[in-house]
C-alpha cells in the first residue's frame, strides 16, 4: 500500500483502539462531542437546503446539495465530534471482545441524545437568523416541504433507506481513517457522502435538523402560507409536521436502520475480513480485554 494510506487491516486495528477510547470517555466529553457533531451535520444540512431550494429538477438539486452536505462530516473528522451513525462502528470492539454490549449501548444512547441537542440548537439558530426568508419566504416553504416529507414517510421505506445510508456513511468514515494526509481524508469523506445525498437516503442526525427546522419554520405564518402557495399543502397536511411524527414515524425506524446498515452491513463483515489472526494463545489471552485507562487515541475520526 502507498505510504499515504493504511491497509484495511491496519485501519481495523487502529479503529478498534479508537473504539475502546471512545467508550472510555467521561460522560461530559461524550455529550460535548455529540453536540458538536449534531451541529456540524446541521451546518451541512442547512447549506444543502439553500443550494437546492430554487432548483426544480430533483436530480440536479440533489447533485448540487450532495456537493455541499459533506462539509458536516469533514468538520467532525478533522475537528472532532461523536456522530451516532459513525459510532455504529463501535461494534468492532464488541467483536474483538474489548467491552460489552451494554457499554456500546450506553455510548450510542449518549451520542444520540447529544446529537439531537446539537441539531435542534442549530435549527433554532438558523430559523431565527432570517435565512428562511430568502426569495420572499420560498426557502422557509422548502424547509417545511422537506420536513413534512420526512415526517410522513412510510416506516418500512425509512428503515430500508436508513440501512443504505449508513452503509455509505460508515464506509466513508472507514475510508477517511485510511488516509494519512488531509487531502486523502477529505476525498474519502466527500464522494461517499455525495452519493448518499444524491440517492436521498435517510440519516437520523441530519433528519434531527431537517424536521425540527421544518417544525420551527411552520410556526411562522408567512412560511406556512408560502408552503401552501408553492406546494399546494392544506392546513390538515401541514398539521402532520409535528414532534410526534418526527420521533415515531421518522427517527425510530431511521435510527434502527442506521444501526443495521453501519454495524451489521459494514462493521461485521469488515471485522471478519480483516481481523488480526496472528496472535498465539498467550497473546490472545493477554489481550482479550484492554484496560480502558491504558488506551490512547488511535487517530482522529
Amino acid at each position: 500500500m502507498q505510504d499515504n494510506l493504511y491497509t484495511p487491516r491496519e485501519i481495523l486495528q487502529k479503529y478498534i483502539k479508537l473504539c475502546v477510547n471512545k467508550v472510555s470517555y467521561p460522560i461530559w466529553k461524550v455529550l460535548l462531542l455529540g453536540v458538536m457533531a449534531g451541529a456540524f451535520i446541521s451546518i451541512g444540512a442547512a447549506a444543502s437546503s439553500v443550494s437546492m431550494y430554487g432548483i426544480d429538477n430533483v436530480g440536479v438539486a440533489r447533485t448540487v446539495g450532495g456537493a455541499v452536505f459533506p462539509i458536516g462530516l469533514m468538520l467532525i473528522i478533522l475537528i472532532g465530534g461523536e456522530l451516532f451513525t459513525g459510532n455504529c462502528l463501535v461494534i468492532f470492539g464488541i467483536l474483538d471482545k474489548k467491552y460489552s454490549w451494554p457499554t456500546m449501548a450506553k455510548n450510542l444512547f449518549l451520542v444520540f441524545i447529544s446529537n439531537l441537542a446539537g441539531a435542534v440548537l442549530m435549527a433554532i439558530l438558523v430559523t431565527y437568523s432570517g435565512q428562511f426568508s430568502y426569495s420572499h419566504d420560498a426557502l422557509g416553504a422548502y424547509v417545511i416541504k422537506v420536513a413534512l416529507t420526512k415526517a410522513t414517510i412510510q416506516p418500512g421505506t425509512a428503515f430500508i433507506s436508513a440501512i443504505l445510508c449508513n452503509i455509505i456513511v460508515c464506509a466513508a468514515v472507514f475510508m477517511a481513517a485510511g488516509a494519512k494526509d488531509l487531502a486523502g481524508k477529505i476525498l474519502g469523506i466527500f464522494f461517499p457522502i455525495f452519493v448518499f445525498v444524491i440517492c436521498g437516503f435517510e440519516h437520523c442526525v441530519a433528519n434531527m435538523y431537517y424536521i425540527s427546522a421544518g417544525i420551527f419554520a411552520l410556526g411562522n405564518k408567512n412560511y406556512a402560507a408560502k408552503a401552501m402557495e408553492l406546494y399546494g399543502y392544506t392546513e390538515a397536511q401541514l398539521s402532520s409536521l409535528n414532534w410526534t411524527n418526527m420521533f415515531v414515524t421518522n427517527l425510530l425506524p431511521v435510527t434502527i436502520g442506521n444501526i443495521v446498515g453501519g454495524a451489521l452491513f459494514i462493521g461485521v463483515p469488515v471485522y471478519f475480513a480483516y481481523r488480526e489472526k496472528a496472535h498465539n494463545e498467550q497473546e490472545a489471552s493477554n489481550e482479550r480485554r484492554i484496560p480502558l485507562k491504558e488506551v490512547k487515541d488511535g487517530f482522529s475520526a
